[in-house]
Parts: C-alpha cells; structure tokens; sequence
C-alpha cells in the first residue's frame, strides 16, 4: 500500500527520515546508490556526492531517492525527481513521493 505525499507535505515528512539513498542509473545502465542525509532548501534536496554520481545525473537527470524509515516496521518514504549537478552538489526537486509500506 502507498499513500501519496504532496510537494507541500514533503518537508515535513522528510523531517522523519535523517538519510535516504539517492539512486542513479549508470552508463551500463545499472543502478548506483549512495546514502546521503537528508538537506531539503529552498524546494529541493541537496547531497554532496562523488564523481561517479555526479557524471550519471548529468547523462540521466530523472533519480530516485529512497528513506527507510528509523524505525522498523514504518513506511519508507520514496520520491522520484530530476536532478542537476552544482559544483559537488547535487540538487533533486522531486516530481512524486510515495509513503510505502513494509512487506509483511
């Protein structure tokens, strides 16, 4: 089951969630994850990363971002979104986010 979260809940919702993976896709076309905390500012998440994440959000800027939560058993919170390199930087305005729940 997932329940939506609208782009005016999202700040307050990712105040739950101290860190996530934000997801990218390589050029061989697999995913590359890197767990970053969480820094939402001005409508957009920001994540300092390394070089391999920056090269594949330039090639494909459509990323995921993934929060487990802290505690287990609760909904992750999933927020798909493009993104754009700034610097060592990269900066994610999401499009959707989804609370979803645990497989039982």
């Amino acid at each position: 089951m997932s329940i939506p979260v609208t782009p005016a809940d999202l700040p307050t919702t990712l105040a739950q969630y101290p860190w996530g993976y934000l997801v990218t896709v390589g050029p061989s076309l697999r995913a590359h994850s890197l767990a970053v905390p969480t820094q939402w500012n001005s409508g957009a998440l920001h994540a300092t990363v390394g070089r391999s994440t920056r090269v594949n959000v330039e090639a494909r800027p459509e990323i995921t971002m993934v929060f487990p939560h802290p505690q287990p058993g609760e909904y992750s919170l999933i927020v798909d979104g493009t993104a754009v390199v700034a610097g060592a930087t990269v900066v994610f305005t999401p499009t959707s986010a989804v609370l979803h729940r645990p497989a039982l």
